[in-house]
């Protein structure tokens, strides 16, 4: 028969001191991986690329007595003088007095530098007045006012004397106010109006 040694109360001890060790170690090792398998591993995530903004532009046409007159882009804006500046600046000994160089361009708008309009007459009719000639109302002169179709002295004077009152024109209709013109009239020339 197989005898069972028997421990003093010392080795008794001992025994369940590192069985009690065991326990703890084992608990904290299973602790531990099991923390490590529940936290998770950091992913690159590896989106495509966007493509960079493109800041808004505006197209402007630049004519007149410029270096090279023609259409360009710019950012946004930009104001008179930068689109004067892209068509390589005014000619030589040409005024920019009648342009307002800190104006905001708009998209589609013309500038036209040098150009000084002056109605002139014809056999068929008193004056002749340009259908296409591009006129900004918040910059032109008297003579410029008057190229538009049933603006004459008077009414281009009334005109001067509003933008003078009530400062730069903000919006196209605010010109059948000053002007004193029916919505017939002013429909027939607000594709020539630009602020």
């Amino acid at each position: 028969m197989l005898e069972i040694p028997q421990f003093t109360d010392l080795q008794k001890r001992a025994a369940y001191i590192a069985l009690a060790s065991s326990i703890a170690i084992g608990s904290l090792f299973v602790t531990l991986s099991q923390g490590k398998a529940s936290t998770p591993m950091p992913t690159v995530s590896l989106s495509p690329t966007s493509a960079p903004s493109v800041a808004p532009t505006v197209v402007v046409d630049v004519a007149g007595k410029v270096l090279h007159p023609g259409v360009y882009t710019l950012p946004q804006g930009s104001r008179n003088i930068d689109a004067i500046k892209a068509a390589g600046g005014a000619l030589k000994g040409i005024s920019l007095s009648n342009i307002n160089l800190a104006q905001i361009i708009s998209d589609g708008e013309q500038v036209l530098v040098g150009v000084v309009y002056t109605p002139t007459k014809s056999k068929s009719s008193k004056s002749s007045k340009s259908t296409t000639a591009i006129v900004h109302i918040n910059s032109a002169s008297l003579a410029q006012l008057q190229v538009l179709k049933g603006v004459g002295p008077v009414t281009a004077q009334k005109i001067l004397s509003y933008r003078k009152a009530h400062g730069n024109f903000t919006i196209l209709d605010d010109f059948k106010k000053a002007a004193g013109i029916g919505a017939a009239k002013f429909n027939l020339i607000k594709s020539q109006l630009r602020l």
